[in-house]
């Protein structure tokens, strides 16, 4: 017999990391239409690097950490304002509670929990700015969801989304998309593994190179993206 818990989850699931969700991601490179413009990023190759260093750096020692910590117990008040700390790029920062805030209300009236009513009125008493991993954690949660799998689905959906802008941007093949994608498994599931054995000190560790490339964005001359 099917365990239809597991298959209300994972239909869920399904469709919060859907492409479809209309939380913004399609207007956001999170910083590399900097190194489009610089012509380091111009091709498959290059942007299939750029994005392991994306995920295997900021994805993992933010995004990733702050959902195994809000798994773990931490409050999501607390991670919010160490999010929001850590983010040092003002477009990143921005990017990641106008997608989030976008993913409370989706989360509020589509999966609608205490958990997640507790999250959105502390954004909206302006106790918490409702950063994107973080609803994504709380909703995942509260659909049972387990931490690992809840992890990897945000991590994947997130390189989905910059994928598909960068076929746009680039641009890229819908075939070489593909291909960029089926490459980044490996790396999510590295970024998983990770997360499970990092510590308190390890959040928000991020190459300065990412972080310069992203804070040079809001004074590019052209612009495709928001971040």
């Amino acid at each position: 017999m099917p365990n239809t818990a597991t298959n209300s989850y994972q239909l869920a699931l399904q469709q919060l990391t859907d492409s479809a969700l209309p939380t913004g991601a399609f207007a956001h490179s999170l910083g590399f239409e900097t190194y489009i413009e610089r012509g380091v990023v111009r091709d498959e190759e290059s942007f299939g690097v750029w994005l392991e260093a994306f995920l295997s750096q900021q994805l993992t020692y933010s995004d990733a950490l702050a959902m195994r910590f809000l798994y773990a117990g931490v409050p999501v008040g607390e991670l919010d304002g160490l999010l929001t700390a850590q983010l040092l790029p003002r477009q990143v920062r921005e990017a990641s509670v106008k997608m989030g805030n976008r993913l409370i209300d989706i989360g509020t009236e589509v999966f609608p929990s205490p958990e997640l009513a507790e999250y959105r009125e502390l954004v909206s008493g302006g106790r918490a700015a409702g950063h994107q991993p973080l609803a994504f954690a709380v909703v995942a949660r509260s659909l049972g969801v387990p931490p690992a799998e809840a992890i990897a689905a945000h991590l994947f959906a997130a390189v989905t989304s910059l994928t598909q802008n960068a076929v746009r941007a680039i641009p890229l093949g819908q075939t070489a998309g593909q291909r960029v994608l089926r490459n980044a498994h490996d790396g999510v599931a590295a970024a998983v593994e990770r997360a499970a054995r990092l510590t308190p000190d390890d959040f928000g560790a991020v190459s300065p190179g990412l972080e310069i490339s992203q804070m040079r964005h809001e004074r590019q001359r052209a612009r495709m993206f928001m971040s």
